[in-house]
């Protein structure tokens, strides 16, 4: 099934009570498709880089099956850049510098063979752009949206529009309180679902995940690591191993969209075992299918 992916492209300096890395690939369509790449074979990526952005970046997309044809290239100018430092417990994070540079005037001009992707994926970019996407593509099965507190204060009116077109958002605690004006997650769900996405999921970081549908609430828990390197694009790549998984599927159902948030977690799990986009750039499917393996064990009661 095609996947359209569109987000940001990045590069990263981080830093961790546990180290450091330095001009590390990352971005929000990064995480995304790199995640997606092992459960399809047909990945479409949309987003803008400079010319900073050298051949072995292009070519690290390309080996994990991802067209790269949609990526914009700004010949004299520079790639969007990051930089922030995490506290002890990994939870919070403060932002050092940000450089958007070719960034600050990406316009997603979507290829002509692109606009038939069946399920796309909106990173958490501008939502006047997300809804720009949305107005290039044609009749998708299924549509999932990413945001962020900045848009949330910053744009909302437009986000609420993008939501009327959404099918599944995903988004933080924090961000659910802040966008439902209400401190209950549960009372959150229901005002951000009566926006438009029948299905939400609440990332909960090291508490797991909440998934809210017309069929209940279901709760998946965090795998417990001993060593966290690294939780930049954590959230990224959970929605790109949950969209993975939906996209394998004949069906879509309540079934599936559970599995779908475990698959989801299990990819976040590893890619804070290292910096950046590192530990997923080398993983094989048995890794991904024993990781969820263990999710399922992780709450289930023996006979």
């Amino acid at each position: 099934m095609s996947i359209l992916v569109v987000g940001s492209l990045a590069f990263d300096n981080i830093e961790t009570p546990f180290g450091r890395s330095d001009d590390t690939l990352g971005g929000s369509s990064t995480y995304i498709a790199l995640s997606t790449s092992y459960f399809s074979d047909d990945i479409r990526l949309v987003g803008v880089v400079g010319s900073d952005f050298g051949d072995e970046h292009f070519q690290l997309l390309r080996q994990n099956g991802i067209d790269t044809k949609g990526i914009q290239v700004v010949d004299d100018g520079k790639t969007f850049r990051w930089a922030g430092r995490y506290h002890y417990d990994m939870n919070t994070r403060d932002t050092l510098d940000t450089q958007l540079n070719v960034f600050a005037d990406f316009d997603p001009h979507i290829p002509a063979e692109y606009r038939e992707a069946r399920y796309v994926c909106l990173g958490n970019i501008d939502p006047e752009l997300q809804l720009k996407v949305l107005d290039q593509i044609s009749k998708p099965d299924l549509v999932i949206c990413d945001t962020m507190n900045f848009w949330i204060e910053g744009k909302p009116e437009a986000l609420k529009k993008t939501l009327e077109q959404v099918d599944i958002f995903i988004l933080n605690d924090s961000e659910a309180r802040l966008l439902s004006g209400d401190p209950n997650l549960v009372k959150s769900a229901r005002i951000i679902r009566n926006m438009g996405p029948k299905t939400l999921i609440i990332k909960k970081g090291e508490h797991g995940a909440l998934l809210f549908t017309d069929e209940g609430i279901f709760a998946a828990p965090a795998y417990p690591l001993e060593s966290i390197y690294d939780p930049t694009g954590a959230g990224d790549t959970f929605a790109g191993g949950f969209l993975g998984h939906l996209a394998r599927c004949e069906e879509i159902n309540e079934s599936e969209l559970r599995k779908a948030v475990l698959y989801g977690s299990a990819m976040a799990s590893f890619c804070v075992e290292k910096f950046g986009t590192e530990k997923l750039a080398g993983l094989d499917l048995l890794e991904i299918e024993d990781r969820y393996q263990s999710f399922l064990d992780l709450s289930r009661i023996a006979d």
